[in-house]
């Protein structure tokens, strides 16, 4: 995705967020006031496409969709996690080692 783009995107969840229009001039607007330069037809371009879209919708379904992610360890906890990583793998049982099913059965 392009800067310009982005900013188009940025612009457009702005105008949707505080309940305005999305047209190009409102778009345009957003930008100018955020000092941002694009080429002329970006606004208009995006204000077209999201007519025939729910930006609502479009924002609740990606909300849904998209995985989180687990919280990355900070750098000076790594050393103590290398340590206790070898200390907290449990043992399988024979019972749970073997249940019957394979890669490719």
């Amino acid at each position: 995705m392009s800067n310009n783009e982005l900013a188009c995107t940025y612009a457009t969840l702005i105008l949707h967020d505080s309940g305005m229009e999305i047209t190009g001039d409102n778009i345009q607007s957003v930008l100018d006031a955020a000092g941002v330069a694009v080429q002329p037809f970006w606004p208009n371009l995006f204000a077209k496409h999201v007519a025939s879209l729910n930006v609502g919708e479009l924002i609740a379904g990606l909300a849904s969709a998209s995985p989180t992610a687990a919280p990355a360890a900070a750098a000076g906890d790594a050393p103590a996690a290398a340590e206790a990583a070898p200390e907290a793998a449990p043992e399988e049982s024979d019972s749970e080692s073997d249940m019957g099913f394979g890669l490719f059965d």
